[in-house]
Parts: structure tokens; C-alpha cells; sequence
């Protein structure tokens, strides 16, 4: 590729009306819109998933935790291929994967089938979540204003998640549990049509060689590691497969550190995390997607197979969580933009605790207005915490690595709802002596207690990311990597 067509790529980003500025920052939020419905909308399903499919429990987490496992492993190598490839092509062509997964998710007849349909949907949604913040970041080059549409691409991610078990339980409830994935075909069709009419192409200035030793290297540490976890309940914490996941996991992780320690260009540039904004954006994502994903996962069997609820009315019942989420994402954008990180990072953590608090008094008589109240806590948490984790990971790289930046950022968020379907399940389930009914809601309390120290993090992971020292941190690592961008 010549640098003429990179420079070209550049200023017809850069020359962008305000109004195709916009309809861009539309188009990368609609299609991100139906990763987030997809992944949590699909928690409102499990249950009638596990009766048409016969799944069992350990099934039903990895129906959720196949998909956020394969994006995650999958997400840097989707941004580091937009930076190669062009990230119009790169987000069509995720577009288009995902909408055949979907389509296959749909036609699932067995467990096993799903399973495997998701995990190509993931292909698809590693193509498109890092590349779209990409595309964000390099049209909006203005510091304030690219906060604020990083803001509303959170609210989108956020404002989705929380949607997707108000529109699963509506689709379950009135067409069935396939109507979930069907909804995607169509806005994927939509956003491949509007990318190819708005989406300037785009690329990164230096091309970085392949990394397929850090690649399964990830994919080996993060499969080991949610295998272990969901499968020890079953099997046995010692039994031998348990043991040898864990053992794989601990070797994958050393050894990645010590590949990408030594690598010209590495997949995973540890020199990031020399900056404290930029780990701590990282550390943030996993603490408070693992408390969201365990939550989603849980709730939705608590709703439905302990309070016997409908999949519409566990859907309704999670209305508040959507709208403070709608609320209050925007206005963090705003806030991270105005007035740095710290208010909304801190204020999200205080929410989380405020909920994980109140849902370890959850049980088979508890009111639905104070389970409500919880779930407005955990909305107004997740609404604040989405801008200030992606600002921290993009604003302080140069932009030439802002696909790399912001895939490590949207990995820590799929890394965080797998170990919180994972953990989170693990902890409830091994409290359930006999039926779901009659054990979940007091096995649960444990994996509450879990969110609630999630939200603590969070308060610490704010002031600690938000100090001078901290700042300096990140001021130094973007002039290392500017020097020897590798």
C-alpha cells in the first residue's frame, strides 16, 4: 500500500462535513447497537433455549460465554487487520459474518450447534467493535469533540446492553427465542449500505506484520481460563481437566508476555501499560463487564426460574437499568470531555456497590419495586463507566495505534463479561443443592457480594487513574511509543 493512498485516507477523514461527521458516528453506533442487544438479550433466552435445545447449565454459560470468549481472543487481530486493510472493508466484511452467524444461530437445533454459530458471530463482532472506534477516532481529531462521540458510541454499547433483555424477552415471548438473531440480518444489511455510501476508507500510516504467535497465545490463555472456571463446578476444582486448563492458562500468559516482550511489532504492545490511565482503563473494563455480564447472566434465570417470570416481563423488570443507561451515558461523554474521568469512573463504582449492596437481599418474596431500585443503580453505574474506560485507552496512543488501542480496550470488556458469566455462575451454581427454584436466589448472594466489590474497584480504579502522577505516566509512554513506533 503506498502512502499516497494512506495520506488520502487521511485528509478525506480530516475534510468531513459536521453533518457526514455525524451520520458516520450513527452508522458505527447502529451497528455496534445489535452486538450489544445480541449479547445481553440473548441472557432473556436462556432459559427457553435450554428447553426447546435440552441445554444444561454449563451449556447455557458457554451459549454466552463462546461468544464473548472467541470476540475477545479475536478483537486486537479485527484491529490490527482495519489498520492494514482499511477499516471500511475490514467493518463490511464483520458485518457480514455476523449477520450469517446470526442467521445459523437461528436454524440451531442442538446446544452444540449454537454454540459453534456463535462463536462465528464472534468472528463478525471482532471485525466491527475495535474497527468502529477506530473510524470514531480518526474522523473526530478535535480532543473534546472526539470524547463526546466516544461518549455516544459508549451510550450505544451501553444503552444496547441494557435494552437486550427488554427486547429478548419481547421477541421470546411473542415470536421466540430465534427472533433474537433474526433481528440482526436486516440492520446488518442496512449499516453495510450505509458504510459503503458514508465511511471514507482509512488506514494506519505504518502496517504491522502479523502476530500469529500472540494470537493463539490469547486465544489458548482466555479459552483455558473460561473452560477451568465453568467446568470445574461439574468435573471437579482438582479433577485432571480442571487442573491442566488452569495449568495451560498460567503457560499461555507467561508465554504471551515473553513473545510480546520480544517481538519487532507485537500483537499486544505491553509498552501500553506502562501508562496508569491506560492499564487502569483496562482493569476498569474487566472489573465492571465482569459485575454486568454475571449479573445478566444470573438475574435472568433468578426473574424467570425462581420468581416465574415471563421472558417480557424479566425483560420489563430491567426497564430501569436501560433507561438510566440511556440517561446517563451521553452525560458522561459530556463529563469526561468537560471535566476528565474521574467524577464519572468513581460516580459508576459507587453505583455498583449501591446495587451489588442491595441484590444480596434478593429472594423468592423480595418486591419487585426494590429489585428495581437495584437495577436503576446498576444502569446509572454502567451509563457513567463506558466513556471515561475508552477516552483513557484512545486519548493518550498516537492515532496511528488507535485501532490497536481501542481493540485491547473492547477486549477487556468481552474478557470481562466471560469471567463474570464464569465466576459469577460458578459461585451461585455451586451453592445449588437441589433445584434452581428452590437454591438460587440465597446461592446467588455470594456472587452479589462479588458485584459489590466490583463497584469498589471501580471507586479505586478513579482516583487512582485520574492522579498528576498518573497523567505523566501516560504522557511518557505516547512519547516512547512516538519515538520508536515500531
Amino acid at each position: 500500500m503506498s502512502g499516497a493512498t494512506v495520506t488520502r485516507g487521511a485528509s478525506e477523514a480530516g475534510e468531513l462535513s459536521r453533518r457526514r461527521q455525524l451520520a458516520v458516528l450513527a452508522t458505527c453506533c447502529l451497528s455496534l447497537f445489535i452486538v450489544g442487544i445480541d449479547t445481553s438479550g440473548v441472557n432473556v433466552a436462556l432459559p427457553a433455549i435450554g428447553a426447546a435445545l435440552g441445554a444444561s447449565s454449563s451449556q447455557l454459560q458457554w451459549v454466552i460465554d463462546s461468544y464473548t470468549l472467541v470476540l475477545a481472543s479475536l478483537l486486537m487481530l479485527g484491529g490490527s487487520l482495519g489498520d492494514r486493510l482499511g477499516r471500511k472493508r475490514v467493518f463490511q466484511v464483520g458485518l457480514s459474518v455476523f449477520g450469517i452467524g446470526s442467521v445459523l444461530c437461528s436454524l440451531a437445533a442442538t446446544p452444540e450447534m449454537l454454540i459453534g454459530a456463535r462463536m462465528l458471530q464472534a468472528i463478525g463482532g471482532a471485525m466491527m467493535n475495535p474497527v468502529a472506534m477506530s473510524i470514531i477516532t480518526n474522523i473526530f481529531t478535535e480532543p473534546r469533540e472526539r470524547a463526546r462521540a466516544i461518549g455516544l458510541w459508549g451510550a450505544a454499547i451501553g444503552v444496547s446492553m441494557a435494552l437486550g433483555p427488554l427486547v429478548g424477552g419481547i421477541l421470546v415471548d411473542g415470536i421466540g427465542w430465534e427472533a433474537i438473531f433474526w433481528l440482526n440480518v436486516p440492520v446488518c444489511v442496512v449499516a453495510i449500505t450505509l458504510t459503503a455510501v458514508l465511511v471514507p476508507e482509512s488506514r494506519a500510516p505504518h502496517i504491522r506484520r502479523p502476530d500469529p504467535a500472540g494470537q493463539i497465545l490469547i486465544l489458548v490463555f482466555l479459552a483455558a481460563l473460561i473452560y477451568g472456571i465453568i467446568e470445574g463446578r461439574t468435573l471437579g476444582w482438582s479433577s485432571v481437566p480442571v487442573s491442566a486448563a488452569f495449568v495451560l492458562a498460567a503457560t499461555g500468559l507467561a508465554g504471551l508476555i515473553v513473545v510480546e516482550s520480544r517481538r519487532r511489532e507485537p500483537l499486544l504492545d505491553l509498552r501500553f501499560f506502562r501508562s496508569v490511565p491506560f492499564s487502569s482503563s483496562v482493569i476498569g473494563a474487566i472489573v465492571a463487564f465482569s459485575a454486568m455480564g454475571g449479573f445478566l447472566f444470573l438475574n435472568t434465570l433468578y426473574l424467570q426460574q425462581v420468581r416465574g417470570l415471563t421472558p417480557l416481563q424479566a425483560g420489563l423488570m430491567t426497564l430501569p437499568m436501560a433507561v438510566a443507561n440511556a440517561v446517563f451515558s451521553p452525560l458522561s461523554g459530556r463529563l469526561v470531555g468537560d471535566r476528565g474521568a474521574r467524577l464519572p469512573m468513581v460516580g459508576a463504582g459507587l453505583m455498583v456497590l449501591v446495587s451489588g449492596v442491595m441484590l444480596t437481599r434478593a429472594g423468592t418474596e423480595t418486591s419487585m419495586w426494590y429489585l428495581g431500585c437495584a437495577y436503576l443503580a446498576l444502569g446509572v453505574g454502567m451509563g457513567l463507566v463506558n466513556a471515561p474506560i475508552t477516552n483513557a485507552a484512545v486519548s493518550g496512543m498516537p492515532r496511528a495505534q488507535a485501532g490497536v488501542a481501542s481493540a485491547i480496550a473492547s477486549t477487556s470488556r468481552q474478557v470481562g463479561i466471560s469471567l463474570g458469566v464464569a465466576v459469577f455462575g460458578a459461585v451461585a451454581f455451586s451453592g445449588v443443592t437441589g433445584s434452581v427454584v428452590d437454591d438460587l436466589a440465597d446461592a446467588a448472594h455470594p456472587a452479589w457480594v462479588l458485584m459489590a466489590l466490583c463497584g469498589a474497584a471501580l471507586v479505586a480504579v478513579g482516583f487512582v487513574s485520574t492522579t498528576r502522577w498518573a497523567t505523566a505516566t501516560a504522557e511518557r509512554t505516547r512519547e516512547r511509543i512516538q519515538r520508536d513506533p515500531m
